[in-house]
């Protein structure tokens, strides 16, 4: 009985050895894509002077950090031919200005120039409307187990306007994003909302609202379509390629990834109760 146990045993290993194989997957590296972090936000109230933008490159699939790219010359300039110049951090991808002059309406142009190619976008700031008040509603039973927030303001009135809303939440990682145009609410208050789930008292949410240009809006939809609501933010880990208004004036087929938007922008924080 034990020879024939210890021979069962015996083909059984031969029989699951001789299954593995080892299949090598080729993951060709495609040339990295300048990625280009450039969100002008101007916080209603403030100056406005510091501004940041950051440039990155992708990275292959297994890559472990993300590429950051240094010694690009940034600069914008405005519709008066003034030129805002932003210096690199040393070895850290992060190119500051601290001169820079917001104007609602006015329009900007951005240069990088990073490798041999130049790198050029245009766009106009958008302004914003206060928030007016938060409310808080518990939806179902029992004791309400979600949590919504809604944030108010009035949209003005004979404009079309166009909003980026951000949620940052104290208990979570992500941070939830939504796109917004007052096409159905011309003039009349309106509201952004909350992800209800997960959220309990003594939570902290930071409600943040931007203006932003119907091209934005445009390219935002896109970008939260394809990587849902909750997203570290709009140039982390880009879901796909999507093109966004910043072209390379060198090279138009080796275009980057990123969007040059300027934006105002109000806060609220509101702790759960």
């Amino acid at each position: 009985m034990k020879k024939v146990i210890l021979l069962m045993a015996f083909f059984i290993s031969l029989f699951f050895t001789s299954c593995e194989e080892v299949i090598d997957v080729d993951l060709n590296d495609s040339a990295p894509k300048l990625v280009i972090e450039a969100a002008i936000n101007w916080k209603k109230g403030t100056s406005g002077a510091q501004q940041t933008i950051k440039l990155t490159t992708t990275a292959n699939y297994f890559g472990d950090e993300i590429p950051i790219v240094s010694g690009a010359t940034v600069y914008i300039r405005n519709s008066a031919n003034q030129q805002f110049n932003f210096a690199e951090v040393p070895e850290s991808g992060r190119y500051v200005c601290n001169n820079f002059k917001p104007v609602i309406e006015g329009t900007y142009t951005l240069t990088v120039i990073s490798n041999g190619n130049t790198y050029t976008a245009t766009e106009t700031l958008k302004s914003i409307v206060p928030i007016k008040t938060i409310t808080q509603n518990n939806i179902g039973e029992p004791m309400g187990s979600d949590i919504i927030i809604r944030a108010f303001y009035n949209d003005p009135a004979n404009a079309d306007n166009y909003y980026l809303y951000k949620y940052v939440y104290s208990n979570k990682i992500t941070s939830n994003y939504s796109v917004d145009e007052d096409k159905l609410f011309q003039g009349n208050e309106f509201f952004s909302f909350s992800d209800g789930k997960d959220l309990k008292i003594g939570d902290e949410v930071e409600v943040t609202h931007y203006g932003i240009s119907k091209q934005y809006y445009n390219y935002m939809s896109i970008v939260i379509s394809i990587a849902g609501d909750n997203i570290g933010g709009p140039f982390q880990s880009p879901p796909a390629t999507v093109k966004g208004n910043i072209i390379n004036t060198t090279d138009k087929s080796n275009y980057p990834l990123g969007y040059f938007s300027l934006s105002e922008m109000v806060s609220k924080k509101y702790t759960i109760k």
